[in-house]
């Protein structure tokens, strides 16, 4: 058989897996993991169209996130409004603050771009710290917990938050593996090879970036919605948390940046191994799991500095140059 008709059974096969593992999968633990790796390959994937395709290393999707969060709590306990639609509305409106991060962010390249997006979250940290009338200051608030209440996005089990997220996540890689595919896939490509080149050659730059910026920042913002729905609780700290932008990076870069399925091996390799080294090490020697956890990125970063996904495709290169007519 063909190895392109190899992976597509795979595939096939991997999807059926994830929808049946919660009907095998008992254990509460387990499934908070499950869950956990679907989020941040879902943000990995979000964040990797921008710095894994264009190259533009941003550590600031913590903000698109933070206010994705807060636009969907402020509309479900201020004016009722489901969190369904408070995930579109959050995402919609990450979209519209990337325009203003985005013409003040790619004025600057490099590290300084990079340096400017951490400003940005934290800025925006900084501001709903401060409006504790609008938005319950650094205490924060909890959301109403309604019981089993599915138009609420509250659910009485874990189960149903698994294929949410299992869904946003589907929805992600299908429009990565279409913009990869396009002719903006390619100027994206482009851009992140030599920027200049790009545009010597015709490329929109600006356009191009700003548009994926926007894309990338309205799935971030529907992550924010699932998360605050998910542990009922909402404050500066957690929704602009400078963790998230470092977890959607780091899981990108271990599983291949600008590849459709990097996010997600990066993902499943870290979150996995940092929730089972916490479990099994627990506080019995203080850092021992962030020492351990420190050197398998390490090992990974400098063993395959183009991730697990470019292992893979030198691997496939090697069997289509052994075996030509096979592949």
């Amino acid at each position: 058989m063909k190895l392109r008709g190899w992976g597509s059974l795979a595939l096939i096969f991997v999807i059926a897996v994830m929808l049946v593992l919660p009907l095998v999968v008992k254990s509460s633990f387990a499934m908070e993991i499950l869950i956990r790796v679907l989020l941040f390959a879902f943000i990995g994937t979000a964040w990797n169209l921008l710095g894994g395709y264009a190259k533009q290393l941003s550590l600031g999707h913590a903000a698109f996130f933070g206010l994705g969060a807060y636009t969907s709590t402020l509309m479900q306990i201020d004016l009722g409004i489901s969190p369904w639609i408070g995930m579109v509305a959050g995402g919609f409106v990450a979209l519209i603050a990337s325009l203003p991060i985005g013409w003040l962010c790619f004025r600057l390249r490099g590290p300084y771009f990079t340096i400017a997006t951490i400003a940005t979250a934290n800025v925006l940290m900084l501001i709903f710290l401060k409006f504790r009338d609008f938005a319950w200051g650094a205490e924060g608030t909890t959301i109403p917990n309604l019981g089993h209440a599915p138009l609420m996005m509250q659910f009485e089990t874990k189960v149903p938050y698994y294929y949410i997220v299992l869904g946003l996540l589907a929805i992600a890689l299908i429009i990565t593996w279409w913009i990869e595919r396009s002719r903006v896939g390619y100027y994206l490509v482009a851009i992140g090879e030599d920027e200049d080149a790009a545009e010597a050659v015709g490329v929109d730059v600006p356009r191009v970036k700003r548009n994926i910026y926007m894309i990338s920042a309205f799935l971030t913002g529907m992550a924010g919605t699932f998360y605050t729905q998910y542990i009922y609780f909402i404050d500066p700290q957690t929704a602009f948390n400078f963790s998230v932008s470092i977890e959607a990076a780091l899981v990108s870069i271990v599983g291949g940046i600008g590849t459709l399925w990097g996010p997600v091996i990066g993902t499943v390799l870290l979150e996995t191994t940092s929730a089972l080294l916490q479990s099994w090490l627990g506080n019995s020697v203080g850092g021992v799991q962030l020492t351990v956890y420190a050197l398998i990125l390490m090992a990974i970063i400098l063993w395959r500095p183009t991730g697990i996904m470019g292992y893979l495709i030198e691997i496939y290169g090697r069997r289509v140059r052994s075996n030509p007519a096979e592949a």
